[in-house]
């Protein structure tokens, strides 16, 4: 039996892309891929998340990932009808990363507050029908979606590394974070435009100095 495990990095954040990321591994090696100390990204430091990302590979049988860009992202947010917006964006990724896996079982962190809603709409995108296991926290209860919210966060965070390299230093991404914002408005002071690797869709263009008109 072939289970699968999906999960996602950076639907908060401000700067760069969304990854979706499943893993899928043969019912027999799920002790072994548990035994790795898999856990939720969050609980991990990045250090720990690039040393089990190839341990990951190595026990399951494929690593499937998609990314979602800003502009992608923006234009749901923006002109997304009721429960046609980030979520449903989301599921429709997870669709293809499900349908790439070809499992059995899948077990997902469902990114919508209702997991039936989600499911629903997830089996309908489906060509292929896995049982599907769909809740909130299934990262920290299933080393299976543990292990795919890790490869996620590890693609993601490649992703704003190189975002770095070519921009500089803009913190972690996140509205929360002081040097973000600080960047986004530095930014705002000397380009006619916001960055296109930034989400303009996000309330925080607000707290901006010169906040940026949409498209």
């Amino acid at each position: 039996m072939l289970l699968g495990g999906v999960d996602e990095a950076g639907r908060g954040c401000i700067l760069g892309p969304l990854a979706v990321a499943g893993v899928s591994v043969e019912a027999e090696r799920l002790g072994e891929l548990a035994g790795l100390g898999v856990k939720d990204s969050k609980l991990l430091t990045a250090k720990q998340r690039e040393s089990l990302y190839p341990e990951i590979a190595r026990v399951c049988r494929r690593v499937e990932v998609s990314r979602i860009p800003p502009r992608v992202i923006d234009l749901y947010v923006t002109r997304g009808k009721r429960h046609r917006k980030l979520n449903y964006l989301e599921t429709i990724h997870m669709a293809r990363v499900v349908e790439a896996l070809a499992v059995d079982e899948v077990f997902i962190d469902a990114p919508d507050a209702n997991p039936r809603r989600f499911t629903e709409e997830l089996e309908q995108m489906l060509t292929r029908r896995p049982r599907i296991v769909a809740q909130h926290k299934a990262d920290l209860n299933y080393a299976v979606v543990s292990a795919a919210s890790i490869v996620a966060k590890v693609e993601r965070d490649r992703d704003v590394a190189a975002l770095r390299e070519e921009h500089g230093d803009f913190g972690s991404g996140y509205p929360s974070d002081p040097d973000t914002i600080a960047f986004l408005e530095a930014w705002m002071r000397s380009n006619a435009e916001q960055p296109e690797f930034a989400r303009k869709s996000w309330k925080t263009w607000r707290r901006i100095d010169r906040p940026p008109t949409l498209d």
